[in-house]
């Protein structure tokens, strides 16, 4: 059984929701301090990490079972759990059923808005996973798939939505977008092959990492203008003058010529951001004069 959910946990890549989850967990907090003047209750902190990681599993058993065919014939994916057996195909449909429903009833926990709203959050994560077929910008897809979860969490907490949170929502996506340039670097070869696209095969891993490095630059901008906006204190600042340099740290592990410490940059260094990013914002909301 053990060994089951060790299986599960890594076809879902369960590790991988502190990318998202801080910007969310961001999102409600100054949700509440600028609306309410207080804080989330922990009932609803709960509710949104239980909607957020069972949306997000949900949507990476997806994204294999609708590139099943591709992780197989990859050589870096075909030693995934569907790709190899390990899961079938038949479990990993009535898993994604469980965890859209759990996504469901937390988001009828919440609110009514955030109920209303949960079948278009699903479509939308659920679309990503066939872009790749049509698009080079596949990219900013799987970006906004989860640069809506700050915007879901400010529903969560109000009922409503402040126009300001699609600024934070644009850096997650051109966060997510950039690192996903990177990483999409590493398949150019697979990518040509099986007739997928990607800005690497479009338009060459140099110009690639050009492209990500924009996006990354258009991160900082977007959390200065959204600190501008609410009149954020210091440690907001402080947190993207952090983010910034985590950036510029993880573009210099990346060369056209050299991937090798592409994984570095893709795990390691991305979930540094998100959760200094939560730690900063989160101090700055704590000392903030609404």
């Amino acid at each position: 059984m053990a060994g089951r959910i060790k299986t599960v946990l890594e076809m879902i890549k369960f590790e991988h929701s502190v990318f998202a989850l801080p910007f969310a967990l961001t999102g409600a907090l100054l949700a509440a301090r600028a609306t309410q003047h207080g804080w989330p209750t922990l009932r609803q902190i709960l509710w949104i990490v239980i909607a957020m990681v069972a949306a997000r599993s949900a949507a990476m058993t997806m994204n294999r079972i609708a590139d099943l065919r591709y992780d197989r014939e990859n050589p870096r994916t075909k030693q995934r759990a569907l790709a190899t057996g390990a899961l079938s195909v038949q479990f990993a449909w009535f898993f994604t059923v469980v965890a859209v429903a759990l996504f469901f009833v937390a988001a009828w926990q919440l609110n009514l808005l955030a109920l209303k709203l949960a079948p278009l959050a699903i479509a939308i994560l659920f679309f990503y996973s066939f872009t790749k077929r049509f698009t080079s910008w596949s990219h900013l897809f799987l970006g906004f798939a989860l640069g809506i979860s700050p915007a879901a969490a400010w529903i969560a907490i109000t009922g409503g939505l402040d126009s300001r949170m699609l600024i934070l929502c644009g850096a997650v996506t051109l966060w997510v977008g950039g690192f996903d340039v990177l990483y999409a670097c590493q398949d150019v070869d697979f990518d040509q092959q099986a007739g997928l696209f990607s800005v690497p095969k479009r338009f060459g891993i140099a110009n690639a990492l050009l492209i990500a490095r924009a996006m990354h630059a258009g991160v900082i901008g977007l959390l200065g203008w959204l600190a501008f906006s609410f009149g954020l204190p210091w440690p907001a600042w402080m947190g993207i003058a952090v983010v910034a340099a985590l950036l510029a740290y993880e573009h210099s592990l990346v060369k056209a010529n050299d991937l090798s410490k592409l994984d570095a940059a893709f795990f390691a260094v991305n979930g540094y951001i998100s959760m200094l990013f939560l730690l900063f914002w989160g101090a700055a909301v704590a000392v903030w004069r609404v």
